[in-house]
């Protein structure tokens, strides 16, 4: 750490203030909030050699500075505490999420949305599919002239959202008539069995234009189902975003909602992530990189099971979403153990682990 300490007290006065305000920090302010027993004038020189070190980042529009990935870097892998949860916030997870092992998929949706309400920010939870979900309804959605959504939903609430660019022009009518035939053709039937069996082809045999559309969908809602059958992904709070200020800006909400439309990569990208909580901020996280990632994995007897997470600006309570993280997957883990077996203690109170990159 090339830092000194004054340098490093500064820094984190910057980081708390900025999080709780989401404004560019001063140095007077900084002088008049915290005491850090120097002048403005000190703290305004100390601030600038912040800057060049790259931990700092100066607005056009403001005399005041804002942490820049780096100092959040610094800050998780260094100056974080862990936060101890209210009592008030450990009571809600354990009542919301206590459950038998046979309400498995809807405990973890559960979580999902308990994380997305307490933390205020887009939430997602990841679990294994199993072969008995079945098709409730198919969608395709219109984008613009030449893309589409289609959405699988499994009986299970399971949602399942992927963009198709076709090669073919397509009408709302064609779009809605394709979407009724799916659904009565495969409603009720397993993922599984529509995989192993024959697909459809009397939608539009007299229509051209339909028919040519159904060959353009067939292909992408088969490599669908497969990825359904290897994990499920289910996401909450997604209109949360619009509650901060880094969103305020129509293509900047856009552009954040567009990743969750990418359902298959954006599962790609958290399977591909390591075990125990981990935190990845702004250009750490590739196409994501004006926002922060957290995720955490939780165990079922023991065994790696699934993921899940937060979303949202780099500018986030670090300390207590990593700490209510925690709490929530231990409990989870503490749900789904089997009788007899070895427990941990309180599954919210293990010891939290370094958060690398």
């Amino acid at each position: 750490m090339d830092l000194s300490e004054r340098q490093l007290q500064i820094l984190q006065a910057i980081i708390t203030d900025y999080v709780e305000n989401a404004e560019p920090v001063g140095s007077r302010s900084i002088a008049k909030k915290y005491d850090l027993g120097v002048s403005p004038a000190t703290i305004r020189n100390e601030m600038s050699d912040l800057e060049e070190m790259g931990y700092l980042t100066h607005p056009h529009t403001s005399a005041g500075r804002v942490p820049s990935d780096k100092a959040y870097r610094l800050y998780v892998n260094e100056l974080m505490k862990k936060k101890n949860l209210s009592a008030k916030d450990k009571r809600m997870i354990n009542d919301r999420l206590s459950a038998s092992r046979d309400e498995f998929d809807r405990t973890i949706r559960h979580a999902a949305e308990l994380l997305s309400e307490i933390t205020h920010l887009a939430s997602f939870a990841m679990t294994p599919a199993t072969n008995e979900e079945t098709i409730s309804f198919i969608r395709l959605l219109p984008v613009d002239e030449r893309t589409l959504i289609l959405m699988i939903v499994g009986d299970s609430g399971n949602v399942t959202n992927t963009t198709l660019r076709l090669n073919v022009p397509y009408t709302q009518e064609a779009l809605e008539l394709l979407s009724k035939n799916m659904t009565v053709s495969y409603k009720g039937r397993t993922l599984d069995d529509v995989l192993k069996g024959e697909i459809i082809h009397d939608v539009g045999s007299d229509i051209e234009a339909l028919s040519t559309l159904k060959g353009s969908v067939m292909p992408s809602f088969l490599r669908t189902l497969e990825d359904m059958l290897n994990v499920n992904l289910y996401m909450e709070g997604m209109t949360n975003i619009f509650n901060l200020p880094e969103y305020t800006s129509i293509d900047r909400a856009r552009d954040f909602m567009e990743l969750f439309a990418r359902k298959d990569w954006f599962t790609q990208k958290m399977l591909a992530r390591g075990e125990g909580v981990v935190v990845t901020i702004g250009e750490e996280n590739d196409t994501m990189k004006d926002c922060t990632l957290i995720t955490a994995t939780y165990h079922v007897d023991g065994k790696l099971v699934g993921k899940i997470g937060v979303i949202g600006p780099t500018r986030m309570k670090y300390d207590e979403i990593t700490s209510i993280m925690e709490y929530l997957t231990n409990n989870l883990s503490e749900s789904f153990r089997l009788p007899g077996s070895t427990g941990d203690g309180n599954a919210g109170d293990k010891k939290q682990k370094k958060l690398d990159k």
